[in-house]
């Protein structure tokens, strides 16, 4: 048995072109706002493929450069200056923050209207009581592409490695909301492998390469590799790789993520659909305020 491989781009695509379909309905066009500080190569390349992706779509949207050494009060002045401007909608502040900027301090300061990353306590609040909220785009994305595999969750078993704010937290509550049974696993849990072997949906986001071997996978299980690992071969170039050992999953798995081309292309096409319903919130809100 060989995995089916799923094409995130493909998944994505379709996403996006829901997102441009339903922006003829609104007034004006939706705004985004990246705010980037710092010199990390890996979040120059993610925050150009997101403005890009948004300009593309038909967005209004910038990038708020700032250096290495910004200090905290000059990073939530940027995010105020943004929470301010009726033209923003979406306000993502691109993570890892440099390390004398309070990153859950951040989070708070951005408007829960415009937090289109899901980030702030009030969204994570209201996804974990199962309310509607701006969910992150990643866990988002990943059920995106669960559902395109097994519509129905109701009562599957479903594997969270990681226990992070940003992915593992979100991903278990959402897995919830779908009726299914979840566990999630994190570095002081004992016998990763053997509860592993239960799941029939195993998402890993921990960031450690070649983490998730084969014999951790149940048979025709859907495996959802979110991390993201840059390799260096032994000619000195580099590569990327998931926390999955593609080789020996793809033998076992039913469904299995490659990386790249899985879940990060979702991840962008969520922020897309996250900014559009944060533009459609904002207007709504603007329209009953004029209207009072």
């Amino acid at each position: 048995m060989t995995a089916e491989i799923i094409d995130g781009r493909a998944l994505a695509r379709r996403v996006v072109e829901q997102v441009k379909a339903e922006m003829a309905s609104l007034p004006r066009l939706p705004g985004l706002a990246v705010i980037l500080a710092g010199d990390d190569p890996a979040s120059h390349v993610y925050v150009n493929s997101k403005i890009k992706r948004a300009r593309d779509v038909g967005f209004n949207a910038e990038v708020k450069m700032l250096p290495a050494g910004v200090s905290e009060e000059e990073v939530l002045a940027q995010v105020a200056a943004f929470n301010e401007r009726d033209d923003i909608d979406g306000i993502l502040v691109q993570l890892p923050l440099p390390p004398q900027v309070n990153t859950l301090r951040v989070m708070a300061a951005v408007d829960p209207m415009k937090d289109v990353d899901g980030l702030h306590a009030l969204n994570a609040g209201r996804l974990l009581q199962g309310n509607d909220a701006l969910i992150p785009c990643t866990p988002l994305g990943c059920l995106k592409i669960i559902k395109s595999i097994v519509p129905d969750l109701t009562g599957s078993h479903a594997v969270v490695i990681g226990s992070s704010n940003i992915v593992g937290k979100p991903m278990a509550s959402l897995l919830l909301e779908e009726r299914a049974t979840v566990t999630t696993t994190h570095i002081h849990t004992r016998d990763t492998q053997f509860i592993c072997r239960g799941a029939d949906i195993l998402v890993s986001a921990v960031g450690k390469p070649g983490l998730v071997r084969g014999s951790w996978i149940k048979p025709r299980a859907i495996v959802i590799d979110v991390g993201i690992n840059r390799i260096t071969r032994p000619d000195g170039t580099t590569r990327l790789v998931g926390d999955v050992e593609f080789d020996e999953a793809r033998e076992v798995a039913g469904a299995l993520t490659p990386v790249p081309g899985g879940v990060g292309p979702m991840t962008i096409a969520c922020l897309m659909e996250n900014t559009l319903k944060a533009a459609r919130m904002r207007i709504e809100v603007q329209r009953v305020a004029q209207a009072a």
